[in-house]
């Protein structure tokens, strides 16, 4: 008996779902790659503070690759696991050679801006479909990556002064 028929989501939905979230597989791997290299590349007076930071990031895209690979397994899919394709699908494009604080952050804030549309896209499929649980791990998603972007954008806004 196949996993569907045990969780009630209709073929149908799964076969909708399915290749979606294997474009956001593909976009986090794309932007897992590209943070290493951020955290790898860094320079600068901030360095200590990003490099941690990277470091962190990396390690949550990480967490995100995985569940995103076993719920399109869940769904009855095969996750893709190679970069080739990847490539071929992601609309994260890779990076290499950077260093500056400032365009790290503006590529992480335009990589997040991606994945957060696509998950936003996936959601409202799921949800015509019923797929609660792909809603759900999504929106989770969206809650921890408005946050890190709201802090990202924070920390390159201009610093105010006090003119006392």
């Amino acid at each position: 008996m196949a996993i569907l028929d045990y969780t009630g989501i209709k073929k149908e939905g799964a076969a909708a779902i399915v290749p979606e979230l294997g474009k956001l597989l593909a976009d986090l791997q794309i932007f897992y790659a590209n943070m290493r290299g951020f955290h790898w590349n860094i320079k600068g007076k901030s360095f200590f503070a990003l490099h941690a930071k990277f470091e962190e990031q990396y390690d949550y895209l990480a967490d995100k690759i995985d569940e995103v690979a076993e719920r399109i397994l869940m769904l009855g899919g095969t996750p893709e696991n190679k970069f080739s394709e990847y490539l071929k699908i992601s609309s994260i494009k890779e990076v290499s050679g950077v260093s500056c604080k400032t365009e790290i952050i503006n590529l992480i804030l335009d990589s997040y801006r991606t994945i957060i549309a696509k998950e936003r896209s996936i959601i409202s499929l799921a949800g015509k479909y019923n797929d609660e649980a792909t809603t759900s791990l999504l929106s989770d998603y969206l809650k921890d990556q408005e946050k890190t972007v709201w802090m990202l954008a924070s920390y390159l806004a201009t610093q105010c002064t006090d003119s006392k």
